[in-house]
């Protein structure tokens, strides 16, 4: 499964650092490509040696190698890789990623990565339950980073508790899984919708709202690592996927023209934009002055976008809808379902801690027209997005 994988084994100055020679050695069975790179506090617990014995491959330290002079460029090394594993991940180590600190070779090679990346922290049980870890954790996780939580056992301080590294095979098992779930959709067209529309007032001013995009950004980006061909048509947003074939527009009609012209020729449709349901009557061809009178301003309807696809949707296509709800909302959300057609919708509740515009985390619960719900805990909007493209999967033939 993992032949031909290219694979960073990252490790850092922590007595588990003995167990990333089985790791690599695990790695190296299966048919991977693996290169090691060490914290320069790691060659404290295991030998560069070693590990370049086993990988076959020079390991990482230092930006210069001392021997030939040469420069061990950061950039080169992370596009090579599919995935970077951090195994073990010390509470050093992860403050640095979550905030940036780029002091050494490993940290710098990681913000540099396109490629996802594993953490396995280990440490003793008082750091690992320390807030501040924890939080940098929570951090790693919003980025999108995958973390193999700490196990429960005998630590090198004589404490029994969490902050064991998980062992070699589990780790290899959570990679092995990583590179099946990414296969998932492979051969699968998915078109995204993202962001809010704009709906302009006069040429300075607009109705829209608080969306940032990055549900629906997210959404994109895990549907690209699970081997889809992706089309993400994005209302105005600042966030960028490079990877992703991205179609920009500002209006709510925009949107309609661009999604309605090309959703006939995708597997999945998952409309995660915030339409503007209203749009201004009479768009004013210069700047409204203000004055001492109110200002009223007549709205119309806008196109239904996921109501003409739900009329529209092809018998292989599978049609996600969003509900955004401060009341009633599995109410509101299930009649939204039932009248537009939809496969499943993803309800948001704005209420909610942690949901909501802007977050990087969401709290979702899923209803579906075979009279299903699934309802998820607190997650990245990266975890949540994949589990939005599981639950659509079962929708496809």
């Amino acid at each position: 499964m993992l032949s031909g994988k290219n694979i960073i084994v990252g490790i850092t100055g922590s007595i588990a650092a003995y167990k990333a020679a089985f790791l690599v050695r695990l790695l190296i069975k299966q048919g991977a490509n693996v290169k090691v790179m060490m914290t320069p506090f790691a060659k404290e617990f295991i030998t560069p040696l070693t590990l370049s014995t086993l990988s076959k491959n020079d390991v990482l330290v230092d930006f210069i190698n001392d021997q030939s002079g040469n420069w061990n460029n950061h950039v080169d090394t992370a596009l090579w890789a599919d995935l970077i594993v951090i195994a073990p991940a010390t509470a050093t180590t992860m403050s640095k990623m979550a905030n940036g600190l780029s002091d050494n070779f490993l940290v710098t090679t990681y913000l540099s990565a396109k490629c996802p990346v594993m953490v396995c922290p280990a440490m003793d049980l008082d750091m690992y339950q320390h807030p501040s870890t924890k939080k940098n954790m929570d951090i790693l996780k919003s980025y999108g980073n995958i973390v193999v939580e700490a196990k429960h056992g005998e630590l090198a301080s004589g404490l029994v508790g969490e902050g064991r590294m998980a062992e070699p095979e589990e780790i290899v098992k959570h990679i092995e899984d990583f590179f099946l779930s990414s296969q998932k959709l492979l051969g699968k067209k998915v078109l995204v919708t993202a962001g809010p529309t704009f709906e302009q007032l006069d040429p300075v001013r607009f109705i829209g709202n608080h969306s940032s995009g990055k549900m629906g950004y997210a959404i994109a980006s895990q549907a690209k690592k699970m081997g889809a061909e992706v089309l993400l048509v994005s209302g105005p947003s600042n966030l960028e996927i490079k990877e992703v074939k991205t179609i920009k527009i500002v209006s709510a009609k925009e949107m309609f023209e661009v999604v309605l012209a090309h959703a006939k020729d995708f597997d999945m449709v998952i409309m995660a934009a915030a339409v503007s349901d209203y749009a201004p009557k009479k768009v004013s061809a210069e700047k409204v002055k203000k004055s001492d009178k109110d200002l009223i301003i007549e709205l119309e309807r806008t196109k239904d976008i996921l109501a003409e696809l739900g009329k529209t949707k092809k018998p292989h296509q599978t049609l996600v809808g969003f509900a955004m709800e401060t009341h009633n909302e599995e109410q509101f959300a299930k009649e939204k379902l039932q009248k537009k057609n939809l496969d499943f919708i993803v309800l948001n509740k704005l209420n909610e801690d942690g949901a909501g515009f802007k977050s990087d985390t969401n709290i979702i619960t899923i209803f579906d027209k075979n009279n299903n719900s699934a309802k998820f805990e607190l997650k990245s909007k990266q975890e949540v997005a994949k589990d939005i493209l599981e639950y659509a999967l079962q929708f496809q033939a």
